[in-house]
């Protein structure tokens, strides 16, 4: 097979690019996903069709089991249930984590395993709580990402947000996307409803 012509013009990483990306989680993963309030969780199907799916909660609300194992809660959602319903066919997963303030981000790809929360001897409470389920990841791999996008972005700078109204309110785009005729509660109805659900 021909090389891609795109890919080629690209120059090879540097070796430390390379290595350092390892295969368990070491004291430095560890400390990034106790701090981590925040991580976007990556599957797919059977057939490849993908999907992202962000996950939030207190600092550390993932839990490290050991180096090559990690607990992250199912908590109360919408219930399309999409992510887990792909990790019930398809068990690889990516999971990159956000520490606000922190420029670099961290990558963690392996297998996963969904199991009763009750399971685990784990207390997983959170926010008067327990989780619906639980998803057990064994790594496989793990790195940290440089800063790069995130100083791009300015994610983490205040001067950088934007006014809510620059947008719709959240109702008002749901109902176009869902085409009713009738009007949704307005945000801030929405989001007390949703801090009762936490």
């Amino acid at each position: 097979m021909q090389p891609d012509p795109v890919l080629a013009s690209y120059r090879p990483p540097s070796q430390l690019v390379v290595d350092k990306e390892i295969d368990h989680l070491d004291v430095h993963c560890r400390a990034f996903i106790g701090l981590a309030p925040f991580l976007t969780l990556s599957t797919a199907d059977a057939d490849g069709w993908p999907e992202i799916s962000p996950r939030g909660g207190d600092p550390g609300f993932v839990k490290v089991l050991d180096e090559h194992r990690l607990v992250l809660p199912d908590r109360q959602g919408n219930n399309r249930l999409d992510s887990l319903r792909k990790v019930a066919v398809n068990p690889r997963v990516a999971l990159l984590f956000f520490v606000p303030g922190v420029e670099e981000t961290l990558k963690v790809f392996g297998t996963a395993e969904l199991l009763a929360a009750e399971a685990l001897d784990l207390d997983l409470t959170e926010f008067g709580r327990a989780p619906r389920s639980v998803m057990v990841v064994t790594v496989q791999r793990a790195y940290l990402q440089c800063a790069k996008a995130v100083m791009r972005s300015g994610l983490w700078d205040p001067a950088s947000r934007i006014d809510r109204d620059a947008l719709p309110p959240f109702g008002t785009m749901v109902r176009d996307h869902c085409r009713l005729e009738s009007p949704l509660p307005d945000d801030a109805t929405i989001r007390a409803e949703l801090a009762l659900e936490l």
